[in-house]
C-alpha cells in the first residue's frame, strides 16, 4: 500500500489515506526505536517522523507545518503504550520504573525514571537465555573464587561477561555502595574488566578512545588555552611550565586535561588532589590523588578514590581519568555537578558518546577545537 501510495503521490500529488494501516505503521516504528533507545526524546522521535514522510512522501500531512507534526505526536504516544506492553512482559529496563518497583514517596510514572542518561547502549538487559537470579548468583559466587587464582583471566572474562545483566540489575535498582560493590564483584575494579564492562555497557573501547582523542586535540586546546588571560593566567602558567619540565605523553596528556578544567572555569582541585603525606580519604566522593616523585623524571603516580574507598592505584594520571570514566558507567554514578561540563567533555569530545547533544560550553569548545 506504501508503494503504490508512493506512485499516486508522485504522480498527481494526492497524499495517501492510512487509516486503515496506521496502527501497523506505528507499531513497526516502535518496534524498531526500542532496538536503539526505550526512552527516545523529542528530538529523536522528530527524527524518525521526518525519516518516515521523506521515504514514504504519501504520508506528508498536508495541513502540518513541517509535514509530520502529527506523525511525531501519534509516534510519542505509541511509544509509551509500547513501553507498557513490555514492561507487563517483564522487560528489565522498563520493570524497573514500573510503580510496583517504586519507594512509597516515588509512586508516580514520572518520578524518579531510571534510564541511560549517558548513551548507554545495554542499560540494563535481560538474563541470558536458560540463565535466573539463582544461577547467575552461583557464577558470581564462583568469581570470587577465581579471581584469587594467578593467570586466570580469561575465565574471569567469561564470568564476568556471562554475570553482565545480573550484576547491572544490581547496580540500577540497588544503587550498593562503591565499597559493597568491591567486596561483591572484585573482579570489576580491575583495569581490564574495567575496559571489558564499559564496552558491554557503550560498545566503545575505553582507554583507546579516550587517549586517541585526547592526542588528536591536545594541540588545538593547549592554543585555545595559552591564548587565554584574566584571572586563569596563573593556572595556564603553571600548565606551560609543567609542559616544559617534562616532554612525555603522559605529561603532555595530563597537562591538556587540567587545561580542560581550567578552560571550561572549573576548579582543579574538586577532580584531582595532590598528595601531602597521609591524608584522610574518607571524605573523597570522587577525586583521583595524584602523587610525585622528587625528580621531574619520575612520573606521577594517581590513585582512583570513590565514596572513600581506594579502588585503582599506581595508574598515569590520564589513564586514571578514562578508568573513572569506565567505573562511573560500570556503578551507574552521577557527574560531579561543579565538575559537569569537565566530564561532559570526557564523554562527549573524548569518547564520542552522545556528542550531538552538548551543554552551550562544552558546544562551543567542541566547535572551536574542530575549526
Amino acid at each position: 500500500m506504501l508503494a503504490s501510495g508512493n506512485e499516486a503521490f508522485n504522480k498527481n500529488g494526492i497524499p495517501l489515506n492510512f487509516t486503515s494501516i496506521l496502527p501497523d505503521i506505528l507499531e513497526r516504528l516502535a518496534e524498531s526505536v526500542f532496538q536503539y533507545v526505550a526512552y527516545p526524546t523529542s528530538a529523536q522521535i522528530s527524527k524518525v517522523a521526518e525519516a518516515l514522510i521523506q521515504k514514504h512522501p504519501c504520508l506528508r500531512e498536508p495541513g502540518s507545518y513541517n509535514g509530520c507534526y502529527g506523525w511525531q505526536q501519534r509516534l510519542k504516544y505509541k511509544m509509551a503504550n509500547y513501553r507498557t506492553k513490555l514492561r507487563g512482559l517483564g522487560c528489565p529496563e522498563l520493570d524497573v520504573n514500573s510503580l510496583r518497583k517504586k519507594r512509597s514517596h516515588e509512586k508516580a510514572p514520572a518520578k524518579n525514571v531510571k534510564k541511560p542518561k549517558k548513551s548507554e547502549v545495554n542499560y540494563l538487559p535481560p538474563h541470558p537465555h536458560g540463565e535466573t537470579e539463582e544461577s547467575l548468583e552461583c557464577e558470581r559466587v564462583e568469581l570470587l573464587n577465581e579471581v584469587k587464582k594467578r593467570d586466570n583471566s580469561q575465565i574471569i572474562s567469561e564470568k564476568m561477561a556471562k554475570t553482565f545483566s545480573s550484576r547491572r540489575q544490581e547496580v540500577v535498582n540497588q544503587a550498593p555502595a562503591v565499597n559493597d560493590m568491591k567486596e561483591r564483584w572484585p573482579a570489576l575494579f580491575d583495569t581490564a574488566q574495567i575496559n571489558q564492562e564499559f564496552r558491554r555497557i557503550t560498545t566503545v573501547a575505553l582507554e583507546t578512545t579516550f587517549m586517541a582523542k585526547l592526542d588528536h586535540y591536545s594541540p588545538k586546546l593547549m592554543s585555545l588555552l595559552f591564548s587565554r588571560g584574566g584571572t586563569a593566567k596563573t593556572k595556564i602558567q603553571r600548565i606551560r611550565n609543567m609542559l616544559l619540565e617534562d616532554e612525555s605523553v603522559e605529561t603532555r596528556r595530563e597537562a591538556a586535561i587540567h587545561g580542560v578544567v581550567v578552560y571550561l572555569r572549573e576548579k582543579e582541585e574538586d577532580l584531582f588532589r595532590e598528595q601531602d603525606g597521609d591524608e584522610d580519604i574518607t571524605n573523597d566522593v570522587m577525586k583521583i590523588v595524584v602523587t610525585r616523585g622528587a625528580m621531574v623524571s619520575n612520573p606521577a603516580t594517581a590513585t582512583i578514590i570513590l565514596e572513600g574507598t581506594e579502588v585503582l592505584a599506581d595508574l598515569d594520571v590520564p589513564r586514571a581519568c578514562a578508568l573513572l570514566m569506565g567505573l562511573i558507567y560500570a556503578l551507574n554514578l552521577s557527574y560531579p555537578k561543579e565538575l559537569k561540563n569537565t566530564f561532559e567533555v570526557f564523554q562527549k569530545i573524548f569518547l564520542e558518546l552522545d556528542d550531538l547533544k552538548a551543554s552551550p560550553k562544552v558546544m562551543s569548545l567542541k566547535s572551536k577545537l574542530l575549526f
